[in-house]
């Protein structure tokens, strides 16, 4: 008989309606009521600017179960390259104090930050659900394994009894029932083994976490090539150009090869080249103005570029043309080329025209800004007063450059300084190495190129792995000379992660952030 006081759930009224979805900032007030009943014993659930962070850094990787549109589970993971933390790690390392600094999207492990049920849905093996959707988050970006730390809240149980050693081994012999290790191993986690002080506020776990681990089967590691495979470090040579007189351009391309030529014998990956390095040529013809001089200037251009160009090819060398004027739809701008050894040319504007340039030559700043792919590393490339913007470094280091170049044409020190101490502050706020190359001499008879004043450096982050004033090298200033530096790439992976300080891991990106809203 059917009672008429039982209400059962129809179709057009089902009891649940679940959907596996990435998490939004709109979730935080379902989080966090879901953690404060979860970890009511350890501190309840994350500050909001916690939670940003996570979804900011990693969004791909934070992943929940509503009901009807009520989060009732989630699961947050991070990318590390494993590595760098090893297996003697605790909960605050690994995730940055759960503000996901410690993401880093070219790992090789997906860590389970942490998941977490309502009690009045565990019948509903949500748990399980998410774990096989963080199993598939971690085969599509082709992951080694996910690692996590389990807590053992069961552990307090047995404490006077047995060590956590043996409570663990007892839990896979199924002969004790832990809710949080049991349900691990039954979904394909090993035991790597037992971490102490993991998460000291689990009184019940007394601190102690099992090291767990999902191989990834499919994990594809990509065999490295024996051609083509990506470097670890690079020799770049800068040129401590001397302005003189030239006759006409052949003889301007003339000292260039010289360079080149030079730079190619001790195998330097790159040749950086000066800002306005061919300004001499201003000198050929006579000018009413400087505006015509700079335009004069900027008739030469093609045929300085296409020859350095073959030279970049003939000699095997990249080549960083300094920069030149270049005229387009009758405006005027100053450009640096990249010329690849491999035959292609690539350009960078810059983009902070001086007062004194855009005054005197009427000079336009370019608007667009790119991070350039070279056979030794990935590189950028920001023309003297531009490197005084510390926002266009950030945008770089955002793309990952290595190498920061800096091709600079300074007239007195003061300016030369400006140069360099921002030059030095990029290196150390971004974690990369810097580039700066200058010109020196007279030309009193050219007009707005009368002096110069310069010294070419290479300068690095400043810590432990690197010199202690944090320059690799320097030139003689004033003197025409070059500079050859060999650069390691390792060194710059273990300041991201083991640094004394990590600027990019330490950046509160729940607060700020650099975007660029030019084209792309």
């Amino acid at each position: 008989m059917h009672d008429n006081n039982c209400s059962t759930p129809s179709m057009e009224d089902p009891e649940h309606i679940l959907e596996l979805r990435h998490l939004t900032i709109d979730d935080y007030a379902d989080v966090k009521e879901l953690m404060d009943i979860v970890y009511s014993q350890v501190g309840g659930a994350w500050p909001l600017k916690n939670f940003q962070s996570q979804l900011n850094v990693f969004p791909e990787g934070q992943i929940c179960i509503e009901d009807k549109g009520k989060v009732v589970a989630a699961a947050i993971s991070v990318i590390i390259e494993y590595d760098k933390f090893g297996d003697k790690h605790t909960y605050e390392d690994i995730t940055g104090d759960a503000y996901m600094s410690t993401h880093d999207p070219k790992g090789d492990v997906l860590y389970g930050v942490d998941l977490f049920v309502s009690p009045e849905y565990r019948g509903l093996r949500l748990g399980r659900r998410l774990y096989e959707a963080r199993k598939e988050v971690c085969r599509n970006l082709n992951l080694k394994s996910i690692v996590a730390g389990g807590r053992i809240p069961n552990y307090t149980k047995y404490a006077a009894q047995m060590s956590p050693y043996e409570y663990v081994e007892l839990v896979k012999s199924k002969d004790i029932h832990d809710p949080i290790l049991t349900f691990q191993l039954s979904n394909g986690f090993e035991v790597k083994q037992l971490l102490k002080a993991y998460f000291p506020e689990d009184k019940a776990s007394r601190g102690y976490a099992t090291l767990l681990q999902w191989h990834n089967i499919y994990y594809d590691p990509e065999e490295p090539e024996l051609l083509g495979s990506q470097r670890n470090s690079a020799r770049i040579g800068c040129i401590q150009w001397q302005m003189r007189y030239f006759n006409d351009v052949p003889e301007l391309l003339q000292q260039v090869e010289y360079f080149v030529d030079a730079l190619s014998d001790y195998k330097c990956d790159v040749a950086l080249f000066p800002e306005f390095f061919n300004a001499p040529l201003m000198g050929i013809k006579q000018a009413d103005t400087s505006i015509d001089a700079i335009w004069n200037l900027a008739t030469y251009t093609d045929e300085i570029l296409t020859e350095i160009s073959r030279l970049a090819v003939s000699y095997n060398i990249n080549v960083i043309a300094g920069s030149v004027p270049v005229i387009e739809e009758n405006e005027l701008y100053n450009v640096s080329y990249f010329c690849h050894r491999d035959g292609r040319v690539e350009s960078q504007y810059k983009l902070h025209p001086t007062p004194h340039e855009k005054k005197d030559w009427i000079m336009q700043g370019g608007n667009q800004l790119q991070a350039f792919d070279t056979d030794f590393g990935k590189v950028g490339i920001l023309i003297c007063y531009d490197v005084e913007f510390p926002e266009l470094g950030r945008i770089l280091a955002e793309q990952d450059i290595q190498i920061l170049f800096v091709p600079f044409w300074t007239d007195t020190k003061n300016g030369y300084l400006r140069v360099r101490r921002c030059s030095q502050a990029r290196a150390i706020e971004n974690e990369c190495y810097v580039a700066i190359a200058g010109s020196v001499g007279n030309l009193p008879k050219v007009d707005n190129v009368d002096i110069q004043y310069g010294q070419t450096a290479v300068f690095s982050p400043s810590d432990f792995s690197f010199p202690h004033d944090a320059i690799v090298s320097e030139t003689t200033p004033n003197t025409e000379m070059t500079l050859i530096v060999d650069l390691d790439f390792d060194k710059l992976k273990q300041l991201k992660n083991e640094g004394s300080v990590r600027n990019y891991l330490d950046r509160r990106r729940d607060l700020y952030e650099v975007k660029w809203k030019g084209p792309k």
